[in-house]
């Protein structure tokens, strides 16, 4: 459910509007800079007019991801009018375990099952509800994003300078992202370094926004995006391989797409996972997918200090290794 109604048509006096991209709003993505000057818009509405081509950047189609940079004239097209759903369920006041705060930046750890924001059916997540419980706070913005199902460090700016200084360093490769997943089979200890280009494309789910899937396509596809994902065996347990992940490039579901093309999907992966292994596993006791964000690397934006943020397995991820292995000692 959304939290507005759409009108059925666009008022005659709605026209095209050309914003102009200010400082405060380089670096952001473009659906986010939609979402904050369309203000009773439905996500789903916004998501379709990026798609369909009607909002471009100077002048050309875009992308939701699309980052914006001072000067970038954005085409708003006529949208329709919306009123607020007095009905519909709002965000809950909630906080989550804090790794580090300071008056620049925020990180937590997410648990697995929340969005990190509302959309595609979601009516809130994690930043709409930090923003309840935090409403004195002016700016707070997602640095970057995990799934759903991924629980971990999550990065979120207090700051709009804080959060282009610290997306300059995701874009420039300055950052190090390492995750912990546990897959299916042995991995071959020589296989260190997977460089696949991958495309993402959207599966019809009944929505207007659609069911973001990503595959692996080749080199000199048109569609496609180089990933670079570097993989070391941190330990074996029974059957399955526990894996320290770093990635070099942030593509859409890039390690649960690199890990299932080389034979070894990560445990409890709906979207590409092995879903008859994945039945024999909820039973028992893994109700989650086995990726976990375990650090993040970087440079705080106004100390200059080294960063090493780190969030400790989950204890549910931690009891499933225990119940196949009982040896094996906590991660």
């Amino acid at each position: 459910m959304n939290n507005i109604i759409e009108a059925d048509s666009v008022p005659p006096h709605l026209t095209v509007k050309n914003l102009t991209v200010d400082e405060d709003s380089a670096g952001q993505r473009l659906d986010n800079f939609l979402m904050r000057h369309l203000k009773g818009v439905p996500k789903t509405h916004i998501y379709r007019i990026i798609r369909t081509g009607e909002v471009r950047i100077n002048k050309a189609r875009a992308e939701a991801q699309t980052r914006l940079e001072t000067g970038d004239i954005v085409r708003l097209p006529p949208v329709r009018v919306a009123t607020k759903n007095e009905n519909a369920p709002v965000a809950p006041s909630k906080e989550f375990p804090i790794l580090l705060e300071d008056d620049c930046l925020l990180a937590i750890n997410k648990p697995s099952g929340i969005a990190v924001h509302g959309g595609s059916g979601i009516n809130f997540g994690v930043i709409e509800q930090l923003r309840q419980s935090r409403s004195a706070v002016q700016v707070l913005e997602l640095v970057h994003r995990l799934d759903r199902e991924t629980s971990g460090v999550l990065l979120i700016a207090k700051k709009r300078s804080c959060l282009r200084h610290v997306q300059d360093q995701f874009r420039g490769r300055e950052t190090g992202k390492t995750y912990l997943a546990m897959v299916r089979g042995l991995w071959p200890s020589n296989k260190k370094v997977i460089d696949l280009h991958l495309h993402k494309y959207v599966v019809s789910n009944g929505t207007d926004e659609g069911e973001r899937r990503v595959k692996v396509v080749s080199a000199d596809d048109p569609n496609g995006q180089r990933a670079i994902t570097l993989v070391k065996i941190l330990r074996l347990v029974g059957e399955y391989s526990v894996l320290e992940v770093t990635i070099k490039t942030g593509r859409t579901h890039q390690i649960r797409v690199h890990l299932a093309n080389q034979g070894h999907p990560i445990l409890g992966d709906d979207k590409y996972g092995d879903f008859e292994v994945n039945k024999k596993l909820h039973a028992q006791g893994l109700q989650r997918m086995f990726l976990h964000a375990w650090k993040l690397q970087l440079t705080h934006p106004q100390t200059g200090l080294h960063l090493n943020l780190q969030a400790p397995l989950p204890e549910a991820l931690q009891q499933f290794i225990h119940h196949v292995q009982p040896t094996s000692p906590p991660i």
